[in-house]
């Protein structure tokens, strides 16, 4: 009986709890749907509104005027302040040669660069090739007379002094991050137009056309930027106003502009302008390998991925390229960990380094690619800062001539001045000295170096008296002519 009550109680809890259980779940499940569907839906509904809203607004920024301005391009899209200041920079030449002043004998023009408020100015060397007498007029009409400083055939570069404080001029661009496809503008003298602006995008980079007639450094940047006669030594400038290059030639059928122009990059400009200040003359890097293109039969043979580099077709015994272990046949891939895809792309990469600077070569050796450090030597094969100097003052008198190096004067127990060339029927031929003859004094004056020299020639004005030595011949020979 009692066993009986106590289970009639024991199943009537268990079905309150079990009752109790099921309300709690079912109650549980519609507060859940109630939710998902008053609260989530409702937040659904407005993310996707708000979603909706963000496209709109994102769609009306990136298809308005003023986005594509600020972000198509980060340079500005015009030139204006840029063809001010150029415009004040750029000056023209002319150049005359004779004895019958500016009205007179041959002549040349052309544009140049200021690039310092005191007055230095780049141009073209063969704008003054040949010039006796250089008449410089600013953009604001005033006249000076220039002297040359220096001059480097092999870029075809000018440097010229006038006397005169705070001037405009312009400040050096990085040419090597200029893009194809780029805006680029020409400032200069085409047909005496003074102070004329063009404009244009850069077309090529590294092109090599034989101006220079394969005794030069020819790594020019293309550009559509009409040039024509007077332009050479102007200036090529970016959107910032900043110099990227030097305007040197055009390919023309008709003597005019045909689409074609060419500049000299700033990069290489900048240092073939310090040398000439700093130095007197370039000091320029050599690795000491002879190279050529590599074009699709050579990069089959040597089962490369792709065409690229530049193949070493000889290296000269002795020189940085055969320290540093490079071969013939081998394939130079970079320069400093910038590739170098043509001769003319290596040459300007090379160029823009002196003797005694380390550079970073990859190249490709049997297949495999290594990394190498090559130290640069001068023509002399030494780390020595040597130049040949051609300083008109000394071509006037039919020779060039270079500072002995370090190994010479421990050699030779002695300074003095190397004669490197003498040019036939000049002045300095009729002497009979030849070349190679060392320099040792100048009216009695001992010599130790170029600078010296062109400094007591402009100073004489009569007789210059010259003593000095051959190397591999006994006593000394002196030399006289009249200046």
């Amino acid at each position: 009986m009692l066993v009986s009550i106590a289970r009639c109680i024991f199943d009537s809890s268990m079905k309150r709890f079990l009752t109790y259980i099921l309300v709690c779940i079912i109650v549980s499940f519609s507060s859940i749907a109630a939710y998902d569907f008053l609260v989530i839906k409702h937040l659904r509904s407005q993310e996707k509104t708000n979603h909706q809203k963000l496209v709109s607004e994102e769609n009306d920024i990136y298809f308005s005027d003023r986005w594509n301005q600020a972000f198509t391009s980060s340079s500005p899209t015009d030139f204006i302040s840029a063809a001010k200041r150029s415009r004040e920079a750029v000056v023209s030449i002319q150049g005359r040669s004779g004895n019958q002043g500016f009205r007179s004998g041959s002549k040349s023009s052309g544009s140049g660069i200021i690039i310092s408020p005191d007055g230095y100015i780049v141009t073209n060397n063969h704008v003054i090739k040949d010039a006796d007498r250089i008449n410089i007029l600013l953009d604001d009409n005033r006249e000076f007379k220039a002297e040359i400083v220096g001059t480097d055939p092999t870029t075809d570069i000018a440097l010229l002094k006038i006397d005169s404080e705070q001037l405009p001029f312009l400040l050096f661009g990085n040419s090597d991050s200029l893009q194809i496809g780029e805006w680029v503008m020409a400032v200069g003298n085409p047909f005496r137009l003074k102070s004329t602006v063009t404009a244009g995008i850069v077309s090529a980079k590294a092109r090599s056309i034989n101006v220079l007639q394969r005794q030069g450094i020819e790594s020019f940047i293309q550009t559509d930027a009409a040039v024509n006669p007077g332009n050479s030594g102007g200036a090529m400038v970016n959107t910032n106003g900043e110099l990227v290059g030097i305007i040197t030639a055009i390919i023309s059928y008709s003597g005019k502009y045909e689409g074609f122009s060419f500049a000299i990059p700033a990069n290489l400009a900048k240092k073939v302008i310090y040398d000439i200040r700093e130095y007197g003359a370039v000091q320029r890097g050599w690795l000491g390998v002879t190279i050529s293109k590599v074009d699709d039969k050579i990069s089959k043979m040597l089962k490369m991925k792709r065409v690229r580099g530049v193949y070493v077709d000889l290296v000269t015994k002795e020189s940085a390229a055969y320290d540093a272990g490079l071969k013939t046949g081998d394939i130079i891939l970079e320069v400093n960990r910038k590739e170098t895809n043509t001769v003319s792309e290596f040459m300007e990469q090379v160029s823009q380094y002196r003797p005694g600077d380390i550079i970073d070569l990859k190249y490709m050796h049997n297949g495999l690619t290594k990394e190498v450090k090559a130290t640069l030597r001068n023509q002399l094969n030494t780390v020595d800062f040597i130049a040949v100097r051609k300083d008109k003052i000394l071509s006037d008198l039919g020779f060039e001539l270079r500072n002995l190096d370090s190994k010479e004067q421990q050699r030779l127990n002695t300074d003095g001045v190397y004669v490197v060339s003498i040019y036939k029927g000049s002045k300095i031929s009729r002497t009979n000295m030849d070349a190679g003859y060392i320099i040792t004094t100048f009216n009695n004056e001992e010599i130790g170096s170029v600078d010296q020299f062109i400094e007591l020639l402009k100073e004489e004005n009569d007789e210059v008296y010259l003593d000095g030595f051959y190397e591999n011949y006994p006593g000394t020979y002196p030399y006289t002519f009249n200046k």
